[in-house]
C-alpha cells in the first residue's frame, strides 16, 4: 500500500477507535493495535499506539474535565504509574500470551457476575490501588490494558461522562509514563512520533464523537454498551495471536 492510502487508513482507524473509547471509556486500543501491527510492524506498533493514546485520553479528559471524580483517580494512579514503568521496562522480554488470556477470562467473569447481580464490584480505595498496579503493569507490557482499568471504574457507579473522563485521566498518566520509558530505550524515533501524531488527530476527533454519543444514552444503555465491549475485548484478548 502506498503512503497516502496508508495514512488515510490510519487516520480513519484512529477516529473510529477513539469514538469507541470516547463512548465506552476503553476499547479503541484493542481495535487499533492489530491494524498498527500489520502496517508498521510489531516493534513500532506499541510505541506509536502509546503516543496516539496520549492524544485520545487527553481529549477525553478535556471534554469531561468538569465531571472528573478525583479521589478514585488519585488512588488508581498512585500504583499505576510505578507499575507502568516496570511493565514498560519489561516490554521486550515478557511473554504476553497467557497474561492476555488471563485478562480476558477475568473480564468475562466480571460481566457475568454483574449480570447475575452477585456483586456490584465496588472495590473501594484498596481495590483501586490493586487495580492501578495490575492495569499499569499490564499496560506497560501489552500496550494497553484499558478494559481491565474500565472494569474497576465501572464498579464505582459513576455517571457516564464522569466514568469516561476519570478513567481517561488514569490512562493518560500511564501512557505519558510509558512514552518516557520507551523514549529512553530508543523505541520512539521520528517515524514513530510522526505516525503517533497523525493518529492523535483522529483520536481527538473520535473522542468528541464518542462524547456526543454517550450524552444521548440512558444510564442502563450505557452500562450495557460497556459490558458488551468488555466481553468483545475479552474474546479478542483470549484469541489474539
Amino acid at each position: 500500500m502506498s503512503l497516502l492510502p496508508t495514512l488515510l487508513l490510519l487516520l480513519l482507524s484512529s477516529w473510529f477507535a477513539a469514538t469507541i473509547s470516547g463512548a465506552a471509556g476503553f476499547g479503541g486500543a484493542l481495535l487499533l493495535l492489530p491494524i498498527l501491527t500489520n502496517v508498521l510492524g510489531v516493534k513500532a506498533a506499541v510505541p506509536v499506539l502509546t503516543i496516539a493514546q496520549i492524544w485520545g485520553n487527553a481529549s477525553r479528559v478535556w471534554f469531561g474535565r468538569t465531571q472528573i471524580i478525583w479521589r478514585p483517580v488519585i488512588y488508581f494512579i498512585i500504583t499505576a504509574i510505578p507499575f507502568s514503568i516496570i511493565g514498560g521496562l519489561l516490554f521486550v522480554d515478557l511473554p504476553k500470551r497467557y497474561i492476555l488470556i488471563g485478562i480476558g477470562v477475568l473480564l468475562i467473569t466480571v460481566v457475568i457476575l454483574r449480570r447475575l447481580k452477585i456483586t456490584r464490584f465496588n472495590f473501594g480505595d484498596k481495590g483501586l490501588l490493586l487495580g492501578g498496579a495490575l492495569t499499569g503493569f499490564l499496560s506497560g507490557i501489552a500496550g494497553s490494558a484499558g478494559p481491565l482499568g474500565a472494569a474497576f471504574f465501572l464498579g464505582l457507579d459513576l455517571p457516564a461522562v464522569s466514568y469516561v473522563a476519570s478513567e481517561a485521566m488514569t490512562a493518560l498518566t500511564m501512557h505519558i509514563t510509558k512514552t518516557l520509558v520507551y523514549q529512553k530505550y530508543a523505541l520512539i524515533g521520528l517515524s514513530e512520533l510522526g505516525y503517533g501524531m497523525l493518529l492523535g488527530i483522529g483520536m481527538v476527533l473520535g473522542s468528541w464523537t464518542g462524547k456526543r454519543i454517550i450524552e444521548k444514552l440512558s444510564k442502563e444503555r450505557f452500562i450495557l454498551l460497556v459490558e458488551i465491549l468488555l466481553v468483545v475485548s475479552a474474546i479478542q484478548l483470549i484469541f489474539q495471536k
